[in-house]
Formats: structure tokens, sequence, C-alpha cells
């Protein structure tokens, strides 16, 4: 009798269980443990005094800042963008689609230069911008363009394959009972695709508050003016304050934590009530 493709035979499950635990421990476990071991290395007192330093309280304040701004913005143009992907045929579709996926493929580093390119001081907009006394690189306007660019396809990412998958059936019987467009949005696309926007949501939070290679072009690194929560882990750790770097690197970890802890219970909350998010 033939065997199934997935029933394989007990010392090869074990085998690479055994294997995956191995590789998450190394991977990810050992490291989260080394990163809270340092930063309690003087106990809690010392993680209260450094996470309680103006410049730490600065570049946590900016971090929430630029995620606060840049994560609902690309939320709603990523819902827009596969929107138009999913819901037409043009001309241009697929070029616009290559465009989309552009952040994954440049480096974070490159995005971050062509900023400074087009608004520094010596950049095509700069000397205009000056004029009137506007300020986008080395300041927060840099910042948040910054991360909106390396962190906009992940909700529209996770909206295309879903929304071409479900079609749009409801959507048009919707608009025949004489819907308007806002009334089939909020009653029948929004409830359908919920759960595919908000995972994408926080997956572009959890990017835009670790980012580190775009913003770090942009920021001019000063302290307690443009230094986010990563830019302060680098700045702490070439001034040897080991304690100080791990302390702010643990707080992002646990910030981490947070939103896998909540894209969690999300997701059980939507299971009961079977899909969607209304």
């Amino acid at each position: 009798m033939s065997r199934a493709a997935t029933q394989e035979s007990r010392p090869t499950q074990m085998g690479l269980t055994v294997l995956t635990v191995a590789l998450l421990v190394a991977l990810l476990l050992l490291p989260l443990a080394v990163v809270l071991t340092q930063a309690l290395k003087d106990g809690l007192a010392g993680v209260i005094e450094s996470l309680s330093q103006p410049d730490a309280l600065a570049a946590i304040r900016l971090t929430l800042l630029v995620a606060a701004v840049s994560v609902p913005l690309n939320a709603v143009c990523g819902l827009a963008a596969a929107w138009c992907v999913s819901r037409f045929r043009f001309p241009g579709r697929s070029l616009l689609i290559t465009l989309i996926e552009l952040p994954f493929s440049v480096s974070p580093v490159i995005s971050g230069l062509v900023w400074v390119l087009l608004f520094g001081a010596n950049g095509w907009f700069g000397p205009l911008l000056s004029r009137y006394g506007l300020r986008i690189i080395f300041a927060v306007p840099g910042l948040i363009l910054a991360t909106m660019f390396v962190t906009f396809p992940f909700v529209v990412r996770t909206l295309i394959p879903l929304m071409e998958q479900q079609g749009h059936a409801e959507e048009e019987a919707a608009i025949t009972l004489g819907a308007g467009f806002w009334q089939m949005f909020w009653r029948v696309t929004l409830p359908n695709i919920g759960w595919g926007l908000l995972y994408g949501v926080l997956l572009c939070n959890a990017r835009a508050m670790g980012e580190f290679g775009a913003v770090a072009v942009v920021s001019g690194h000063i302290r307690g003016q443009t230094m986010t929560m990563p830019l302060q882990v680098e700045a702490l750790f070439n001034d040897y304050d080991w304690v100080g770097a791990f302390c702010i690197a643990a707080l992002l970890a646990l910030l981490a934590l947070v939103t896998l802890v909540f894209k969690a219970i999300l997701e059980w909350r939507i299971d009961r009530r079977g899909g969607g998010l209304l």
C-alpha cells in the first residue's frame, strides 16, 4: 500500500521537528535572550535610568510619531492601490505592480539617498523649499517619507491576492441593489478584507518602528531631534554605552512581541466570528 506524501516515518518527523526547534532557538530565541540579559545587566534600576535619558525619550517619541503617521498613510494608499490593481485591467498594470514591489528590491540606504537628492539643500527641490523655510531632510518629514517608502508594499501586497481571490461579485450585487460606493465599501468590501488589512498594517508598523537604513541617511543623526530608536541604539553602541544600547534594543524587541501578541488576538477573534473584520 502506497504511503501518502505527507505521512513521513516517525524518525523523520522527529528529526525535522528537532531541527526546526534548534533553528528557532539559535536564530530567534537566543539573540532575544542575549539582548534582554545585557539590558538587565545593571538591574531594573539601570534599565529605568537608561530609558529615562532625554535622548532616549526623544528617540522613543520620534519612533512612535513616525510610525503613527506613516502607517495610517500607507494603509490608505495601500488599500487604494490594491483596489486599483485587483478591480481594474488597464495598460501599465504590470508596471504599476512592479513599482509597488520596488521597495522590496531596492536597498533602504538607496531609497534614503533618493530623498536627499530630491529634497536636500543641493537637491532638485531643496533651494525652493529653503526659500519658503521648509525643511524635509534632517527633519521629521524626511523620516516619515523614508519610512513610508520602505513600508509601502506590506499593506498592498497583502491585500492584492486576497481581493483578487474574493472577486467583486458581492460588490456588484450591492451596487445593483442601490448601494452607493461608500456604503458598498463599508458594508461589503471592508468586512471581507478586514483581516488582510490588519495583517498588512501590523507588518507595516513593525517595519516602521525598526527601520534603520533609510532613516539613517535622511536623519542627519541629530541627537534628541532626528534619532529614532534604531539610530539611538547604534549611537549608544558606538559610545560604548552597552547597557543603554541594549535597553533600547530590548524595548524594540518587546514592541515587536506586543505586535505578535496583538496579531494572535486579532486572528483568534476573527476566527471566532467566521472571518471578516466587522
